[in-house]
Order: C-alpha cells, then structure tokens, then sequence
C-alpha cells in the first residue's frame, strides 16, 4: 500500500489533524517529516522523522524516501517537482494536486514571484487557508486513499 509523506513544518495543523484521522480510519502509514518536534497522536500508523535544521533537510528526506504511487503533502512546488519526476503525487494543504501537467507552470509561477520579491516588489503572501482550502484537500485526500486501498 502507498504511503503519505509530509513536508510538516509548514503544513497547516488543520490539515494535520485531518490527515491524522485519515490514517487511522484507512490504516494508512503517514509519515510527518520535519526539523523540529512535531506532536502526533499515539497511532500505529503515523510516525515523525526529525532531521536537522537546515535548508532544504526534510524535503531532501522525503524525496530520499518517497516511492512511486505515494503521497507528499506539500506546498514547496520545487518538492512537489522533485517527488514527480519520481511517480509520487503531490497534493497541497490547500487541495492542489500537483501534477507532471501542471507542475512547470507553477514552477515557473514561482520563480517569477521570487524574482519580483527580489526586485523588492511586495507581492504579499498566500491567503488564509480557508474552509473551502480544508473540504477541497479532503476531498482530494479521500478520492487518493479510494484509490490506493488495497
């Protein structure tokens, strides 16, 4: 069965909880990878690793670990591309799948932003994850774990 790996230190606890209860009700192994404590419920099917702190450790964790046909909850697009171009799929806390489709696109949505902040143009940051975010990423979440049952 597909595991579900996630970039836990900017993930919303909204979307932990949910992924929590997920876990629990499909016997899913969920794996929370971040570089500081993370608490979880006690649960046989969800575990922390805690890598160092450092640019980049825990997303170069999970794509070390990452199988094709998994799952990584994540809004780092470079992440996200990186477990693609491995047959993983990658879903944001806001309920974007990632997809070999689209993912070049947001990646280049992206470096384009960077490069204004860089010009020292304020582009602002994301919206609030809102209650529409939460139903789109469970919806998402549940068609993935129909799907990857066994």
């Amino acid at each position: 069965m597909a595991s579900i790996w996630v970039d836990a230190d900017a993930c919303p606890v909204v979307i932990k909880e949910v992924l929590f209860r997920a876990a629990n009700r499909t016997q899913t192994m969920t794996t929370l990878v971040a570089n500081q404590f993370i608490k979880i419920p006690p649960s046989k099917f969800i575990k922390t690793i805690q890598v160092e702190k450092g640019f980049d450790i825990a997303d170069n964790e999970i794509v070390r670990r990452a199988q094709a046909g998994d799952l990584v909850i994540t809004s780092d697009i470079p992440l996200a591309d990186e477990v693609i171009s491995k047959e993983a799929l990658a879903l944001s806390p806001r309920g974007e799948m990632f997809t070999k489709e689209n993912i070049k696109s947001r990646l280049n949505i992206r470096d384009f932003m960077d490069t204004l902040r860089s010009s020292g143009i304020q582009t602002g940051g994301p919206a609030a994850l809102s209650q529409a975010d939460r139903q789109q990423f469970a919806n998402c979440l549940d068609r993935w774990l129909a799907t990857n049952q066994n």
